[in-house]
């Protein structure tokens, strides 16, 4: 009996099954699993992002910023000053509060003059951060998508390796029927029968380790969504196209969120250099007190006003600037250097995407077919008595190790979009030079 090797039968049950139980076991046993209800990438990265605790942080991040650049606007607090001045410790009138005309008992309230421009500057700074958690929850989530969708095209992929291996593992099994009937009929040799169930052996092993790539893939997708990685997955979406052009690929790397993070936080350290350039300008405080003295004397009101004397600017004030400028220097010159980085990394990734997905091409038109064509006249020509197992088996082989190869490519080409394809996060509009 021989079977079509382009056939392509239902994944094992009985491994996709052990498959499941094993995810369930690992995610606690708890969830039921439906197999009409197949997990596709778009709902995986749904369930990623209603999942993730990242977010959520980041939004926090950002509520804290704005809640300080609130309070960093006002004023501070006034400052309550109550005490007893001029009270004599000796004398015939020790410790009295009302004897001696000096003495006083005071009240009063000292407010500090912030400059306005001051206010401004310090609750800008922390807007600013509050625009870095948010540009920092755009990367977030752009690395929770990739991320997801790497883990959900590793387990598809590894799926589709053990179906191709359960395939030529039952085919190869008639071999072994053929070559013990050819020995029974005294037209083949035993070493032909050792041969086959030595092929079908190797596949074997090769589908164990399919299975265990299939649990660690299970496991790393269950990382992202939860329980529902233990359902079956949907068909894999179209590879053969990005969000990203060449042509103006630096206008869209530009709006990288890692890129959009240092750029946020280069305009913090344009906030912290407005910050020490307003420090430059001291502030000054008001004091107005209250004295109350003894039945015989007047009471007393004080009017005080106090300002900083700024005599060693250029040591301290100025030198604070000068530092605060250098950081913004160097947080420019950074971004800038991250931006040419992320431009060579994105070219090269696109080249390699386009240049894979080419040798798909090439392994569909010509390498797969012409190992399918081998195994079947190498099939023939044994069933004709006219060649050897050997060259059969060695045919099976060559046709698994091709379908295989193609499998791996397209997995690299999977890995490459789901980098190039979210590298701004999904829903998020890539910018162009159109």
């Amino acid at each position: 009996m021989f079977v079509d090797p382009t056939r392509r039968p239902p994944a094992s049950l009985p491994a996709r099954a052990c498959r499941i139980a094993l995810a369930m076991a690992m995610l606690g046993g708890n969830w039921q699993v439906h197999a009409a209800e197949p997990v596709s990438l778009d709902l995986a990265l749904r369930l990623a992002q209603q999942r993730t605790r990242q977010l959520a942080a980041q939004d926090a991040s950002a509520a804290a910023s704005r809640e300080m650049a609130v309070a960093a606007g006002r004023r501070p607090d006034p400052v309550l000053k109550a005490g007893i001045n001029n009270l004599p410790i000796n004398g015939p009138d020790r410790f009295s509060l009302t004897n001696d005309f000096m003495t006083m008992r005071s009240i009063g309230v000292m407010q500090d003059l912030t400059r306005g421009s001051k206010l401004q500057a310090r609750s800008a700074k922390f807007e600013r951060e509050a625009q870095v958690a948010e540009a920092s929850r755009e990367l977030a989530l752009a690395n929770l998508q990739r991320d997801t969708a790497t883990a959900w095209l590793e387990r598809y992929y590894q799926e589709r390796m053990h179906e191709v291996l359960v395939q030529q593992r039952d085919e190869a099994k008639l071999q072994i029927e053929a070559a013990d009937a050819a020995y029974r009929g005294a037209r083949g040799s035993q070493v032909d029968v050792f041969s086959a169930r030595a092929s079908v052996a190797l596949i074997e092993d090769r589908i164990a380790q399919t299975e265990r790539q299939i649990a660690t893939a299970t496991t790393q997708l269950a990382r992202w969504i939860g329980p529902p990685a233990a359902q079956p997955l949907a068909n894999a979406p179209a590879l053969d196209s990005v969000r990203l052009h060449e042509k103006d690929l630096e206008t869209q790397v530009a709006h990288h969120p890692e890129i959009k993070v240092m750029l946020k936080q280069e305009e913090v350290a344009q906030a912290e250099v407005d910050v020490a350039h307003s420090e430059k300008k001291s502030d000054m405080s008001v004091e107005l007190m209250y004295s109350q003295r003894g039945p015989a004397y007047s009471n007393m009101v004080s009017l005080n006003l106090a300002i900083p004397l700024q005599w060693d600017q250029k040591n301290r004030q100025d030198r604070e600037l000068a530092a605060k400028l250098a950081m913004l220097e160097k947080m420019r010159a950074e971004r800038e250097e991250a931006t040419r980085m992320h431009v060579a990394e994105t070219l090269a990734m696109l080249q390699e995407w386009r240049g894979t997905r080419e040798r798909l091409v090439r392994y569909d038109s010509a390498l797969i077919p012409l190992a399918t064509e081998r195994t079947r006249a190498a099939i023939a020509g044994y069933r004709g008595a006219s060649g050897t197992l050997t060259a059969v088996l060695e045919a099976r082989r060559g046709e698994i190790d091709t379908r295989m190869e193609r499998l791996r490519l397209e997995m690299e080409v999977a890995r490459l979009w789901a980098r190039l394809n979210y590298l701004v996060p999904a829903g998020h509009a890539v910018a162009s030079s159109d």
